[in-house]
């Protein structure tokens, strides 16, 4: 073979080399993220605050009966790995306008091993991802999905832990020193403390999880019982700030924080916001 086909020939298998490595990792995150969805047997439960303390905010009242269909969630949240491959192959760019500037500033944070740093927009594209490439219905949890699975089908469990207690450093990372502004605050790997009797890790207290549902404060007192999801519209946090969103629910706890990771704890933020607290892990209907 003269040496123009050598290279050419070279070339051609480096390239399928690289093709067929890409490929394999796509499929191997496919397996793994399906892998990892947990039946949810569907029922009733009282969803929002009991009335015991479980959390500060009004907006977690009043308890209300919710009856859900069964459905399926991933047992894990999803990796800044896991994300940073999908965008790769997909060609997908974040829609939060700094996302690089981001990135750059907060480095440690974006660890492949660590919740992904993802707007709203980017938790639905990476769930959708998942269920378009494998055929099957996959989104973000509506709230009273997430909330019926971290209490372990609604029981009475002030926190997502196996016991419903926290204790730190037991079952629940405590909260970190250094303010969560600050980058070398880092939530920690998924899986490192004990499951719920669902299976289902680190629903309280690592980083706070996106949800399908728009909010609005007063939502608890108007929500359908069958499975409800949300209002139609979110609250906007400033109507004459056009390029703030409106709002989106979040719900399970933060990894600065320790007594406010509940199960029943409600936040909210602009679906355009990229904190660096946040994450998402999805949801398949069954």
């Amino acid at each position: 073979m003269n040496a123009p086909l050598r290279t050419i020939a070279l070339l051609s298998t480096i390239t399928l080399t690289a093709c067929t490595s890409t490929e394999d990792k796509v499929n191997d995150l496919l397996e793994r993220h399906m892998n990892a969805f947990v039946f949810v047997e569907g029922g009733s439960f009282m969803m929002g605050n009991p009335g015991l303390g479980w959390a500060l905010g009004a907006d977690s009242y009043p308890a209300h009966k919710v009856t859900l269909d069964s459905f399926s969630i991933q047992k894990y949240e999803v990796t800044q790995g896991d994300m940073d491959l999908f965008m790769e192959v997909t060609g997908y760019s974040s829609s939060y306008e700094l996302y690089n500037q981001t990135r750059d500033m907060a480095a440690d944070r974006f660890s492949k091993e660590l919740p992904a740093v993802v707007t709203w927009d980017d938790a639905i594209a990476f769930c959708n991802w998942i269920g378009s490439s494998t055929e099957t219905d996959v989104d973000l949890p509506t709230e009273a999905q997430w909330e019926y699975a971290a209490r372990s089908r609604g029981q009475m469990y002030r926190f997502a832990t196996d016991t419903g207690e926290a204790v730190a450093d037991i079952n629940m990372a405590p909260a970190s020193k250094l303010e969560f502004i600050n980058p070398k605050s880092l939530p920690h790997p998924p899986g490192q403390f004990p499951a719920n009797p669902l299976g289902l890790y680190d629903m309280s207290g690592n980083a706070i999880e996106w949800i399908s549902d728009n909010y609005q404060p007063d939502f608890y007192l108007y929500s359908p019982e069958h499975n409800p999801k949300g209002p139609d519209r979110g609250k906007e946090h400033d109507p004459t700030q056009t390029h703030i969103h409106p709002q989106k629910v979040m719900r399970g706890g933060r990894f600065y924080d320790f007594w406010g990771n509940t199960t029943v704890s409600r936040m909210s933020g602009p679906k355009n916001l990229l904190g660096l607290d946040t994450g998402f892990r999805c949801m398949k209907k069954d």
